[in-house]
């Protein structure tokens, strides 16, 4: 049962419930205007905290007068004591109420009806009233298609536990910014996240973070990603799909800087669309500026189609323009160029032309053929010279400079070097069975380029393990059986054919040992 009259309003019916009271439908016992009465629940009348929360929201209305706001005529107190507030009565329904007839909103009438949300809300913060509770429950669309915003404040501000129960909380997390989530102090921009919030719903038919219980919901509102509203309506312009997203910035800073600048970018998207359809090239395209210049007509003309150019560029028509038209990715292609760049560009002392002094001018040298690819010859020369100088009080900076540049190349993998290594062995391997004699030449290279180059240690002992096994069954050439040369005549060699078995037998166990 509803009250039969409240202050000098004859209630008609209820139209509504929510955490900070119920509304009815009246009209005024004398002048016969019909309104929307508010009133505070008994309930929650007796707590101070409700009392102070619901005054609030009579001051702020106070505040507001604008045609995307609902009206504030009166308040008070009834003999009962019921605290109420009158304000204007709309003919017509929610939005919420026409999201669950349509499910989702065609994106020019989406685009539409958000316009005027920010109208009402640039109004609304102008004078320092921030709504807090932005959704599609809130917001009253007439029977002339007028948006009017209703229902300031936030319920769950004061006693958020009794609140919970009757849905408050349920019902503003989906449409609540990550920092009202977090505690923290909502301002304009948080009503924007809101108004994001309400403008994926309409396009989409659900709210970004739709699924989950209130709590979960609320986290994703803080660290989860959500799916622009093109993957689910391509239709909708890449334009519109980058504000709503933009709205939706979990850093207040990246959003919107406020209400009105998002309304004139809806605005100019519909501008941009319209004008990208009414002059899409035709048939007759290339006979647009053939006619009489006359009256002004060639330079209005060439504006019109200077602007269709420009909407046309600023729209993305491949993957390759979107991925060229994404900041990050060209920030990620000039950082790899300006690597690139500092790789091969000379150092400050590669760029001096002249060495101040001798270990500058070896340090220079060994930086050089470290960088065109010579690392042992460069890790040798800078070895040398840290011994020689390594004494010298004045050549300290010097040293300094030498041990960053040896701990760069140690720390370098040598990858080519390593390949090429390996395919030599591979080519010596090959050919220890048919020529070995040219294995083992690739063999004794490999040694004398790599031999100290403590990064190539495995292919070094590799090559090392091959030479003994061609030694083994090549003999030298002062071993090969030559008769014609008198036994006497050659040079006493404990490894000869002349020596005696047991002095070899004892020459090779000592060597084992």
């Amino acid at each position: 049962m509803h009250p039969v009259r409240i202050g000098p309003y004859l209630i008609d019916r209820k139209i509504g419930a929510g955490g900070m009271g119920t509304v009815y439908v009246g009209k005024h016992e004398q002048t016969g205007q019909t309104a929307a009465i508010k009133i505070l629940p008994a309930s929650l009348a007796r707590e101070s905290g409700f009392i102070l929360r619901f005054n609030r929201e009579i001051e702020a209305l106070k505040l507001l007068n604008h045609p995307n706001v609902v009206k504030f005529y009166d308040s008070g107190t009834d003999d009962e004591e019921t605290y109420y507030y009158v304000m204007e009565y709309v003919e017509g329904e929610t939005l919420s109420g026409r999201l669950r007839r349509d499910r989702r909103i065609p994106w020019k009438d989406a685009i539409q009806l958000t316009v005027q949300i920010c109208l009402g809300l640039k109004h609304a913060h102008d004078v320092g009233v921030v709504h807090r509770d932005l959704k599609p429950s809130n917001l009253l669309i007439s029977t002339d298609g007028t948006v009017k915003i209703t229902d300031f404040g936030v319920a769950q501000v004061f006693a958020a536990d009794q609140l919970t129960i009757t849905g408050a909380v349920i019902g503003t997390a989906e449409f609540m910014s990550p920092e009202q989530v977090e505690g923290r102090r909502a301002d304009r921009r948080s009503d924007l996240y809101s108004l994001g919030a309400v403008l994926y719903t309409m396009l989409v038919g659900q709210p970004p973070f739709a699924n989950g219980t209130p709590p979960e919901i609320m986290q994703k509102q803080r660290y989860g990603r959500f799916d622009p509203p093109r993957s689910y309506v391509p239709e909708i312009p890449s334009w519109l799909d980058e504000i709503t997203c933009q709205l939706l910035e979990k850093n207040p800073e990246k959003r919107l800087p406020d209400a009105y600048v998002v309304s004139r970018r809806l605005l100019e998207v519909v501008k941009k669309v319209e004008l990208k359809n009414s002059t899409a090239p035709g048939p007759d395209a290339e006979t647009r500026l053939d006619g009489p210049i006359g009256g002004g007509r060639l330079g209005a003309t060439l504006v019109r189609d200077l602007v269709r150019a420009q909407s046309l560029r600023d729209e993305p028509t491949s993957t390759m323009d979107r991925l060229m038209n994404n900041l990050w990715v060209l920030v990620g292609l000039l950082i790899l160029v300006l690597g690139g760049l500092a790789w091969f560009w000379p150092t400050a002392e590669d760029a001096s032309a002249e060495p101040s002094s001798e270990p500058e001018r070896i340090l220079k040298t060994a930086r050089w053929r470290w960088k065109t690819g010579d690392a042992v010859g460069a890790k040798r020369q800078l070895e040398s010279l840290r011994i020689v100088i390594a004494e010298d009080e004045s050549k300290q900076q010097v040293v300094r400079a030498v041990d960053r540049l040896l701990s760069t190349i140690r720390n370098t993998r040598p990858t080519f070097q390593q390949k090429f290594v390996r395919e030599a062995l591979d080519r010596a391997k090959a050919q220890m069975s048919t020529d070995p004699a040219k294995a083992k030449a690739i063999l004794e290279g490999v040694l004398f380029l790599y031999e100290n180059d403590r990064s190539l240690s495995d292919p070094v002992a590799d090559a090392r393990l091959l030479l003994l096994q061609i030694e083994k069954t090549v003999p030298a050439e002062g071993e090969k059986g030559d008769t014609t040369v008198p036994s006497e005549k050659k040079p006493a060699d404990p490894t000869g054919p002349d020596s005696a078995p047991p002095e070899k037998s004892e020459s090779a166990s000592s060597e084992s040992r």
